[in-house]
């Protein structure tokens, strides 16, 4: 469950979602508490006014009467909805306390009556009426409170008034009275409904912007003449999508600036290296003739590897689909035709979208690698168990291998090893520094590590697309047969 929570929020659409969401439900919780809280009171105001009005009348037709004729209209208080009678003083027990009966009351009958109002605690329920619903059944919560207000009259007597309210109506009730049934549920669940379909909305619309500067960035590491994104929408994703396109331009003018300086030094060097070598066969002494030639020869050797390394940076080659499998075996061919000992086996009739000759210029990089360290190699292809829709090449050779802290160094320009991986035996140091380049062009991974049993493994793993845009089952993979 928690790895689930976090795969969900780790995206940020998922995020801006749920605090959407989280927010309006809080902001609906607390406005409709605010507003039930609002129409309690203002039913108070109503009752409470409706309440005082009754006794004002009541008391205003008792100040208009004599005292004689006040039994029979006190005997018919009944009817009015409250008990009445005259008593000789409001007693001991009852302590005079702030309430809004009392101030509406004196508002209404003047200041100068005595007035108090005090809260039973002890209701009893008065018969039921003609006309009028019949009481709440046992085990429903009493819906009427009790008021005995006590008013002075003009001739200073003293009446006693005890008088049924209605109670407090519940926060959430429904249709028919009741607490527990809330008729309204139906409504607030489509209501949440369509807040979350709309804050879905508004948390997508949010993260496309980002998603797609993600998106960029990604195919900018792959091909930096990608086109530039859309500088449309709001005015920060303009202004991000204007950024990120100008540092894209600046990228590309400063790797073609270093590629063209690099193909124009290797490319001038070629013509003095040739006429030194034409010059060294005036010299007399053949020994001191040997050493120059040698000399010379891996001078040239740089300067072709320079010029290779320039052409493995500049990705203007169109991508073609290839058929993996027939590249890998042309390959392996023509190595064998060289004299050099190579065996291929498995196949994915996969196909990939690729550079060919910048492609092929990288697995000869890694197979001449191969040679020049392990005298021979032994080439697989596969479809990758670890990552979906990719073609993993391995190539393992039989040399010493490469020491476990710079199997990453010797992926840098001019990086060479100290022992048979030298001068002596060829290398420039830049083989593999090419074979990464064009392996990054190309979205693949190229990775080294020293075989269990001895020697060299390369790993290069190639995004994958295969005809049909299926990948096909490893059932159906005929191994390839041995080249050698």
């Amino acid at each position: 469950m928690k790895k689930i929570f976090s795969s969900f929020f780790s995206s940020m659409a998922n995020r801006v979602f749920v605090i959407l969401l989280a927010g309006i439900v809080v902001a609906t919780v607390t406005t409709t508490w605010l507003a039930s809280n609002e129409r309690r009171n203002t039913l108070r105001e109503i009752r409470y006014q409706h309440v005082a009005e009754r006794v004002e009348q009541f008391v205003l037709a008792l100040d208009e009467i004599s005292p004689e004729a006040r039994r029979n209209v006190l005997q018919a208080a009944g009817s009015f909805g409250f008990e009445a009678a005259v008593v000789d003083s409001i007693g001991d027990t009852v302590r005079p306390s702030a309430s809004p009966m009392a101030d509406i009351l004196k508002a209404r009958l003047g200041a100068d009556r005595q007035i108090v109002v005090q809260r039973e605690s002890d209701c009893t329920p008065r018969p039921p009426r003609k006309n009028l619903p019949p009481p709440p059944p046992p085990g429903k919560p009493r819906m009427e409170t009790c008021r005995v207000i006590y008013v002075s009259l003009q001739d200073k007597a003293l009446l006693r008034l005890r008088l049924h309210i209605p109670g407090e109506p519940p926060t959430w009730r429904g249709r028919g009275g009741d607490m527990g049934s809330f008729s309204g549920t139906p409504y607030i669940l489509l209501f949440l409904v369509l807040i979350a379909m709309l804050a879905y909305v508004v948390a997508r619309m949010t993260a496309r912007p980002i998603k797609q500067l993600a998106s960029a960035a990604v195919e900018l590491g792959r091909d930096i003449d990608h086109p530039p994104l859309a500088e449309k929408g709001p005015t920060e994703i303009r202004l991000a999508a204007k950024a990120f396109n100008a540092m894209q331009a600046r990228i590309r003018r400063q790797i073609q600036h270093r590629t063209h300086m690099l193909a124009a030094i290797t490319h001038d060097l070629q013509t003095p290296l040739t006429r030194l070598r034409l010059r060294l066969e005036k010299v007399s002494d053949h020994e001191l003739q040997q050493k120059l030639i040698d000399d010379l020869a891996v001078m040239q050797g740089m300067v072709r590897e320079g010029l290779d390394l320039a052409r493995s940076m500049d990705s203007s080659e169109a991508m073609q689909r290839l058929d993996i499998d027939s590249l890998l075996d042309s390959v392996c061919a023509d190595a064998s035709d060289a004299g050099q000992q190579v065996t291929l086996t498995g196949s994915t009739r996969a196909f990939i979208v690729a550079q060919p000759n910048a492609l092929r210029r990288c697995l000869t990089n890694l197979l001449d690698n191969a040679f020049k360290y392990g005298q021979r190699a032994d080439v697989s292809i596969a479809l990758d168990d670890l990552l979906p829709n990719r073609v993993l090449i391995c190539i393992r050779d039989y040399g010493p291998g490469i020491p476990e802290d710079q199997l990453e160094a010797v992926f840098d320009p001019f990086y060479r090893l100290e022992t048979s991986r030298s001068r002596d035996t060829g290398g420039t140091g830049l083989g593999l520094t090419i074979a990464r380049n064009i392996a990054e062009n190309h979205g693949a991974l190229l990775n080294l590590r020293n075989y269990r049993d001895g020697g060299l493994e390369v790993l290069l793993s190639l995004p994958l697309k295969q005809a049909g845009g299926k990948v096909r089952n490893k059932q159906d993979k005929p191994d390839k047969p041995a080249q050698n």
